[in-house]
């Protein structure tokens, strides 16, 4: 559903006098600032005002109603061309001062597009490729969504402005695929075709036909002047009637308008210097003052921006037309709230695990918890890359989302782990869906940009992430994660789960899915374990991080702390301690991240004192230190894995209840 136009409140304002408002203010922001890239702004302007100005359905008054379009700058160095036209467009939450503090601390318009800061900046983007990628996540939720509340509630496109650099980068090949796949019809990208990147003339790196690449994949795909206004008016008319997705290739000059150096790569990411400002301020006849845009080309702006009210009003009235029912879950979705009945459901599953405890592997356990939870959170979204039998992420009724039917709720997303962490931001992102999705441990290398801006966005993905240790056995190093723990451990804003049994793996599944604004990694077990919580099921022992598992019979003098896998083999080793009249304390240790947030006098508890402490994972010490010290004895890897069995890796490697007994004896 398209807003209608309303491009000017003056006959004397034309399309391109408001597009050198957008390039005026990002050349003088960036000098400003004597920082940023103009010349995307600059070369961008025309096909963006002709987006903003006819096409994009948003409303600057109200900018989170869920039936907006949603735009992309993938090319997030461009950033100026974003804020220049919130500002522009009439949001409140950019001003021009802080146009005028462009990349200062404190002022809203960072460097790159950050979610959060605006209203207005759907995703953060800088990482080059990472914005098309979300934004198919982006197109793919409104599908769903649509599917699930029908077309008058949700029908809107997703827009992205990509580059060059977005399109060269190995995660764009996964997102136009998976899209074209899908056919994702409302999205539509428009790709700034200045063969410009940074070390000069993209003929230096790339040869490729973008347009009969992104055909290839089975999307839509024209070229256009990105200069001509109306061929790009009519370019994007005909993306929203195409039945698959739309590139249009537009053909621009980068720094459009800087008489001496348009078209050359010195205007990718320097500011353009007083000189040339006015000289392109002459060629573009643009006579007002730096951060000035004349009263009639900001009145056409804000009419402009204010046309979405009417689109906006419309669809509150066919939102107020849902069945109250229909009505209240879809709210209830967009907010992010859970169900109600989820921590009684988890409490009745976790009861049931103590009654008849169950040894099997923790992706096996996770399959078990999501048996639970999906029948109970509806709008959780399950998916694989190409791993699904061994992920254990599909549980028995869900149905897959395929191009002619997105009602289901999981995805195959193939081989294709970056794409699929990106896919899931933008999932996320869009609101009224839950993401996860797996593949093995040692493959968070393939998603790690996308994890990272999980994190930094705040946003509910969870990671499901099998195989995680030497336990997966034969496949060889090349699969066996060791550092990834710590690595992903490191990573602020973000909670790394390895839970050790049934009981733990349901409740880090239920602490994921009430972390709004963190993202989650399940590090989860290949090969069966036992149950080592035998009792206790109420409350979360897990939402402390860390907490005694056993405790020592008689006053403690080893203190014995693990994770995953390896809870077991600290248990056995406890016995065999206490068997030999040494007094020992297991500690489970599912999530690094919120035993950092307990209270000090329960981390002292839990640590203890006057003990040997001895830690036992599967994987490098580094980490381990706030638990152990620097005196502390470490059970676990410290180089690469080996191709065999999992009990031949675990004797080999020593990681055994055997050599835990040994360092605690030898430490006493």
């Amino acid at each position: 559903m398209t807003q209608t136009s309303a491009v000017s409140t003056a006959e004397t304002v034309t399309l391109r006098d408001m597009a050198n408002a957008v390039r005026a203010l990002s050349m003088d922001a960036v000098q400003a600032a004597n920082s940023g890239h103009p010349g995307m702004p600059m070369g961008m302007a025309d096909v963006a005002t002709v987006l903003f100005t006819e096409f994009l359905k948003f409303d600057p008054r109200n900018p989170g109603w869920p039936d907006r379009d949603r735009f992309v700058l993938s090319a997030g160095h461009g950033s100026m061309l974003l804020y220049s036209l919130l500002w522009l467009t009439g949001y409140d939450s950019v001003s021009l001062d802080d146009i005028r503090n462009f990349r200062q601390l404190g002022s809203p318009c960072a460097g790159h597009p950050e979610y959060g800061h605006v209203p207005g900046v759907e995703t953060t983007t800088g990482p080059l490729g990472q914005g098309i990628a979300t934004a198919v996540g982006m197109a793919l939720a409104e599908r769903m969504q649509a599917a699930r509340f029908g077309g008058d509630v949700v029908d809107h496109h997703t827009y992205v402005i990509a580059g060059d650099g977005c399109l060269m980068e190995g995660i764009s090949q996964e997102a136009i695929s998976l899209a074209g796949h899908l056919r994702l019809s409302k999205l539509i990208v428009l790709f700034d075709d200045n063969g410009i990147s940074i070390d000069g003339p993209t003929s230096l790196a790339t040869s490729e036909d973008q347009q009969a690449r992104f055909r290839a994949a089975g999307w839509n795909a024209v070229g256009v002047d990105g200069h001509d206004p109306a061929a790009v008016a009519q370019a994007i008319r005909g993306a929203q009637s195409s039945d698959r997705p739309t590139m249009i290739a537009c053909r621009t000059v980068i720094g459009y308008g800087a008489p001496n150096k348009q078209g050359t790569a010195s205007t990718h990411g320097s500011p353009l210097g007083d000189v040339e400002i006015a000289a392109a301020r002459e060629r573009l006849g643009w006579t007002a003052a730096p951060f000035d845009v004349p009263g009639e080309v900001l009145d056409a702006w804000r009419s402009a921006g204010a046309r979405g009210a009417a689109a906006r009003n419309a669809w509150q009235a066919r939102h107020a037309a849902l069945a109250a029912q229909a009505r209240a879950e879809f709210d209830r979705r967009q907010r992010g709230d859970l169900p109600a009945g989820l921590d009684d459901a988890i409490a009745a599953y976790k009861r049931e695990l103590v009654g008849k405890p169950v040894n099997v592997a923790t992706r096996k356990a996770s399959e078990m918890a999501l048996e639970v939870i999906n029948a109970t959170v509806p709008e959780t979204v399950g998916g694989s890359a190409d791993l699904t039998g061994s992920n254990n992420t599909r549980t028995k009724a869900q149905q897959p989302v395929t191009p002619d039917d997105f009602g289901g709720s999981f995805i195959h997303y193939g081989v294709r782990e970056h794409g699929m962490a990106a896919a899931m931001n933008g999932l996320a992102l869009h609101g009224g869906l839950i993401p996860y999705s797996g593949t093995f441990l040692v493959f968070t290398d393939y998603c790690r940009p996308a994890i990272r801006l999980s994190a930094l966005m705040g946003q509910r993905v969870v990671y499901v992430m099998t195989h995680d240790s030497i336990g997966l056995g034969e496949d060889g190093p090349t699969h066996q994660p060791v550092e990834h723990l710590a690595s992903l451990r490191a990573m602020p804003n973000i909670n790394v789960f390895r839970p050790a049994d049934a009981v733990e793996t349901a409740e880090c599944w239920q602490l994921a899915l009430e972390s709004r604004g963190t993202p989650s990694v399940l590090a989860l077990s290949r090969q069966n374990l036992p149950q080592v919580r035998l009792t206790d099921a109420a409350g979360n022992a897990c939402a402390r991080g860390a907490y005694v598992l056993l405790p020592a019979d008689g006053e403690a003098r080893v203190t014995l702390f693990a994770t995953g896998s390896e809870v077991g083999i600290a248990v056995d080793a406890r016995a065999r301690l206490q068997e030999a009249g040494i007094p020992t304390r297991v500690v489970s240790v599912p999530s690094f991240e919120l035993f950092e947030r307990q209270p000090d006098d329960y981390r002292a508890t839990v640590l203890g004192r006057n003990t040997v402490r001895i830690a036992v994972e599967a994987g490098v010490r580094q980490g381990w230190e706030r638990f152990i010290g620097e005196d502390g004895a470490f059970v676990g890897m410290s180089g690469f894995g080996a191709s065999a069995p999992a009990k031949a890796l675990y004797e080999h490697f020593g990681i055994t209840a055997d050599h835990v007994v040994a360092e605690a004896k030898a430490r006493l």
